[in-house]
């Protein structure tokens, strides 16, 4: 039977305990596992670092939103991102990555991976004729895609790229943390891995770090369990269980997140003292169609460049009350920041500088009437 998405979300991978009945997954705090015999774990189950129920609870969740057939719980976002580099390249290969990738999955490629001899060149994901002539045919392994992307929300053609990437014998790969699985699923659309930071809006409450990997191929999918028991950044099972948690109002959060923004986005664009709103449910967006046609909604993220300046920016960010001023994003609460003094420092002087004007709203579910007037006086 094909469930809907809320359904899979409250159910998947988390039946009734079988022996008392409890409808909650139990959180295994655990290390290890009382064997039957040598050689023969119960369940399969040795040491929580290869397995673990509350983990594997989350997993099979993930994978189900997603539509793939393994989901792979980690310690954090570029936990994930790291494993996916190291299962599919080797030194002296090559990954395409997004013109304008999240400061910390720049570092991984830029300070990390660059060491280990992995290039990398940016291109714009917007643009899949870009991405095509940033390939290296026979040493790209990777087309790395964000959409939107962070901070400057722009939109992917998962599908089209999924062609791009293939026809060159590579992965595609897809950020989906802006979006969560509620407003996009990328394996519909050709893509071959998805990666989320399940800090965001999957876990939803800004109180557990977490990532997560699904992919489209049962092969692929195990040889990324390999290396993540081989590398070892896992997912605790009480990070797995309050992901879980979180995962259950997914659907309904995310509805009032797009609620909100949708009212933030058409306020901030009349506003004199924004020059430049940008968000996909715009109809100015250059990516508007394209995120139409593969996003259920547009999503809680807002970015917007002020009038006056990189200081008129940062000075919006500390007048705010009701948005909290803090890096990270998707919480049930509003939050603000400077991407080019916070989340995008690290790619200061590099191809992904980001502009010192913007601003990165990440819209909660509050009332809205009060974020809006938060927004008023911060503005000036």
């Amino acid at each position: 039977m094909n469930h809907g998405f809320e359904t899979l979300a409250i159910h998947a991978g988390q039946d009734p305990e079988a022996r008392t009945g409890a409808v909650i997954p139990p959180i295994y705090q655990t290390s290890t596992y009382a064997q039957d015999a040598v050689g023969a774990p119960r369940l399969g189950y040795e040491y929580s670092r290869s397995g673990n129920p509350t983990r594997d609870a989350l997993q099979e969740c993930l994978a189900a939103l997603e539509g793939g057939p393994v989901g792979l719980a980690f310690a954090s976002g570029l936990a994930a991102e790291d494993t996916v580099l190291r299962t599919v390249c080797r030194p002296g290969d090559h990954v395409v990555i997004p013109d304008d990738a999240y400061g910390g999955t720049y570092r991984l490629f830029a300070k990390v991976a660059e060491r280990w001899g992995l290039a990398y060149t940016p291109a714009k994901v917007s643009d899949p004729d870009a991405v095509r002539a940033a390939i290296r045919p026979g040493s790209t392994k990777i087309v790395w895609v964000e959409t939107p992307t962070n901070p400057l929300l722009g939109i992917a053609d998962i599908a089209a790229l999924a062609g791009v990437a293939h026809d060159a014998g590579a992965l595609l790969v897809v950020d989906n943390t802006f979006a969560s699985p509620y407003l996009q699923q990328p394996i519909a659309h050709g893509a071959d891995v998805v990666v989320h930071s399940t800090t965001k809006y999957v876990g939803g409450h800004s109180d557990v770090v977490g990532g997560a990997l699904v992919a489209a191929d049962r092969e692929l999918g195990e040889q990324l369990r390999y290396h993540q028991n081989a590398m070892g950044a896992v997912n605790g099972p009480f990070d797995a269980w309050l992901t879980l948690r979180g995962v259950k109002t997914l659907g309904v959060r995310m509805d009032r997140h797009c609620d909100n923004a949708e009212r933030i986005a058409t306020y901030l664009d009349g506003h004199a003292k924004v020059a430049e709103v940008i968000y996909p449910g715009l109809p100015s967006h250059p990516g508007h169609e394209v995120a139409a046609k593969q996003m259920r909604r547009f999503g809680g993220m807002i970015s917007f460049r002020a009038t006056g300046g990189e200081e008129h920016a940062v000075e919006i960010c500390n007048r705010s009350r009701l948005f909290v001023l803090a890096e990270s994003l998707g919480g049930v609460e509003s939050l603000i920041e400077h991407p080019g003094r916070m989340t995008h420092a690290s790619a200061a002087g590099s191809p992904l500088e980001v502009p010192g004007d913007l601003v990165r709203l990440s819209v909660g579910i509050e009332t809205v009437d009060d974020l809006l007037a938060d927004l008023e006086q911060a503005l000036g």
